[in-house]
């Protein structure tokens, strides 16, 4: 079960949705599914959430989500093209109006100079544009996983309210 405050952000990104016709999707690696718990945890998310693709492998984002996998050889799972392009993929497969794609390295193990444990790229796919930002998260596995879903939703809700 998702924190009370993961569920907080789900409760008022529902609000917003449901209030403008949005619908929204995602493409989870690092966090697991745990952006899908959340806004699923709220009655009614059926009305404008249209799903969560866990692709935590390789293979499984070049399959379900359409991620280059030259993109991958190229950048690595963790970068900011390979979130572009989870996101990217979400909102076409699932039919969203917006969709976020999340890929990170959560530790405690992983982690290079170039990128360390709590690297996390998060992108943001709507009708106009696709955008990313870096992010690097501190903690242990569970607090990136959970500040990674909670900035997720948070820039959900910011797109949903422009």
């Amino acid at each position: 079960m998702p924190d009370e405050a993961l569920v907080a952000l789900a409760e008022r990104l529902q609000g917003i949705c449901l209030g403008r016709s949005l619908t929204v999707g995602v493409a989870e690696s690092c966090t697991g599914g745990l952006i899908g718990a959340a806004i699923t945890s709220v009655p009614g998310s059926s009305a404008y959430f249209l799903g969560s693709l866990v692709t935590y492998a390789d293979d499984a984002k070049v399959e379900l989500l359409d991620v280059p996998r030259s993109t991958i050889e190229s950048h690595g799972a963790v970068s900011a093209q390979a979130a572009m392009a989870m996101a990217t993929g979400a909102r076409e497969r699932l039919h969203a109006t917006t969709a976020v794609g999340v890929t990170g390295i959560a530790g405690p193990d992983g982690g290079t100079p170039a990128k360390p444990v709590g690297l996390t790229y998060i992108a943001l796919a709507g009708p106009a544009e696709v955008e990313v930002r870096r992010l690097v998260l501190a903690g242990d596995r569970a607090a990136v996983r959970e500040a990674a879903a909670a900035a997720a939703l948070a820039w959900l809700i910011e797109a949903s309210e422009a």
